[in-house]
This record gives structure tokens, sequence and C-alpha cells, in this order.
């Protein structure tokens, strides 16, 4: 149904109005008084002769103190105080059964609701938990090595490359690796060194798997210089740089380097092979 205002004018001829005096809470009831005389019943009187309803004409008629006034298309003008002729939602089908009942106290079901509101607050929080879990393990996984760079961090020696008391200079990881077949000359004689005398204790058989293969990084621990195999006065390394000798299990004996060479993880899977990472 179409509304329109009470300004109607070029629709006033077809408009019929009546109107309705509610009283508020701050004033009696004012009957409406009409402006015009009492018209006859409008289907005994023709159309020229009705009166024409205006904004004059329905304020006159309707109530004194402001009421809205509304028309309507082939329906009577209404004047409304209060909106008391509209009707509400029902929202039951929303709420809980336990505060249906107007007259009960919500004290009487509080500890159930509270049950529900904590169950569903843990269960948000374990999914939330959950969720920063994978995000950040996701992330985490994203910087990682990818499979290219993991496939370089391990390094195959065939052992019978390398005739006894030499050294080889393999690289891995960017470092030079040093793997040394010791002869039984040099295996008594590191083995025999006295802990005392050296600057970073630690015994032969502690550095080696086999006695017959020393395995080091060739990374001098005094500022990152690469020493010569097979130098220096212990008959191991030499790093001429600043002057830093070491043995042939790569213990510091002499110079400025206040560590021994760096012994890497490795493995041997048969006899003639070491997998180095």
């Amino acid at each position: 149904m179409m509304s329109v205002a009470a300004r109607s004018r070029a629709l006033s001829p077809y408009l019929q109005a009546s109107s309705w005096a509610v009283s508020g809470s701050l004033k009696p009831l004012v009957p409406a008084r009409p402006a015009v005389d009492p018209a006859p019943p409008a289907f005994a009187a023709p159309l020229a002769e009705r009166a024409l309803l205006g904004q004059e004409s329905l304020r006159a008629r309707s109530a004194r103190g402001g009421p809205a006034v509304s028309a309507r298309l082939n329906a009577p003008a209404g004047v409304r105080f209060a909106h008391t002729d509209i009707r509400v939602p029902d929202f039951s089908d929303y709420r809980r059964n336990d505060v249906l009942d107007p007259s009960k106290p919500s004290q009487d079901s509080s500890e159930s609701r509270k049950v529900f509101s904590y169950l569903v607050t843990g269960t948000t929080a374990v999914m939330g938990v959950y969720a920063a879990k994978t995000v950040v393990t996701q992330f985490i996984s994203s910087m990682s090595a990818s499979a290219d760079v993991l496939a370089l961090s391990k390094i195959e020696i065939k052992l019978g490359d390398i005739p006894e008391g030499k050294n080889m200079t393999f690289k891995w990881r960017g470092k030079p690796l040093f793997v040394r077949h010791r002869t039984e000359k040099e295996i008594a004689t590191e083995a025999a060194v006295d802990l005392s005398e050296l600057r970073d204790p630690q015994h032969d058989k502690d550095r080696v798997l086999n006695p017959s293969w020393v395995i080091v990084i060739g990374v001098c621990t005094h500022l990152g210089c690469v020493p010569i195999a097979n130098a220096g006065e212990f008959g191991g390394y030499y790093c001429p740089c600043h002057g830093s000798h070491y043995d042939a299990s790569g213990r510091i004996r002499k110079g400025p380097a206040p560590l021994n060479l760096e012994v890497p993880f490795y493995e041997f899977p048969d006899d003639d092979t070491v997998i180095v990472g």
C-alpha cells in the first residue's frame, strides 16, 4: 500500500481522511477540533461538493499538540501519537530455553549458561592456538633450505683415492674439508701426546672414529684462514697468516689460534666410503 505525507496537493481530491488522537504521557487527550462543519456522508454528496483534503484541513481535523498526520490512497488517513499498533517480532527461536520464561529469574540458569559460554570460549581458544601454530610452522618451513641446498649438505668421499700419509681437500658447504690418511707412526705419536701440553685439551681418540682417518674443517680458528696440510713444526697443518701450528690430529700446538680445528659430523657406511654431513 502506498503512503503519502499530509501535503497531498494534486492527490487531495482522491484522498479520504480521518484522525485519531492518542493521549501521551505528558498531556491528557485533547479531542480533535474540525476546521469545518461535518460534511455529509461521502457516498451521499457528489464529488464536486466534497470538501477537498489538504494540509490545512487535515491539520484542523487532527488533535492539537503536533500529531503525525498520514494519508493513504483509498484508505482513511490517521493521526498517531504512539506506536502501539506495531508488532514486535518473536525471537523465541533464537533464545535459550532457560530464559524463555519472563517470570523466572535468570540467576537460576546462570550456571548452565556459563558452562556453555566457557565451552565456546575454550573451543575458540584451542582453534586459535592451532591456527597460530600452523601459520608459524608454515612460515618457518618457508625459510628452511630447499631440496637442492640440502642435497649439497652432505658429501660422499671414496677413501681408496687417498694414499697413506697424504691429505686431500674437498669443498663442503662452502668450506675446505681436510681428509687425512694417517700412517701408523702418526697415529702412535698423536695418541701419546700429554693433554697438559695442549691449549685446547682433547685426546686423539675423541677426534676420530677410525684412527687411520682424520677429518677436519680446514679453517683456522684464529681468523678463518686456510692452513697448509702436511706442514708446520708438528707435521700436521700450518697457517702462514699468523703462524698457527696444528698436529696430525688437528689440535693447536703453537701460535695465536685458541682452538683446535673443527671436526664435522661424519660416518663410515663401509670401509672404503665416508659421508660427511
